[in-house]
């Protein structure tokens, strides 16, 4: 199963803060950590939502609205795709989170990603996924 650990945004990162040498530091230490374990797929930080756009859809008419976002404990600072057996194993990856993140105040939530299987796929779908999927990896190379 795969799992997206979302740091969600503060007043710091909103504000566009750079992390502390410490900060950087313990967070690639804590990634190391998860890469030798083979359990981490993936994972970034995020620019502050002023740096982005909100497309929003109505009666399926898209409108854009630029940031920055009001609400910061709404919005995502980072995230990283974890690889694990169950919930509980990604929760015990997160309590060992660097407490230099946030001043050690920081929030994270932890959402399972579902699969095609979990979506009620047929096999012409699975199998058009399947080759997205492969094509996409390829382009990674």
């Amino acid at each position: 199963m795969q799992f997206l650990v979302i740091r969600k945004a503060d007043a710091e990162t909103e504000a566009g803060a750079m992390p502390s040498p410490q900060l950087i530091d313990d967070m690639t230490s804590y990634n190391a950590r998860l890469v030798e374990r083979g359990v981490m797929k993936a994972g970034a930080g995020l620019r502050p939502s002023a740096k982005g756009a909100r497309v929003s859809f109505s009666n399926g008419a898209p409108s854009v609205v630029d940031g920055p976002f009001a609400e910061a404990k709404e919005l995502i600072a980072g995230f990283s795709v974890i690889e694990a057996g169950s919930l509980q194993e990604v929760i015990e990856m997160v309590k060992d989170w660097p407490s230099s993140d946030g001043h050690g105040n920081v929030q994270i939530e932890i959402r399972q990603i579902a699969t095609a299987e979990d979506l009620g796929f047929n096999d012409a779908q699975q199998e058009r996924y399947d080759r997205l999927v492969a094509q996409a990896a390829a382009q990674q190379q």
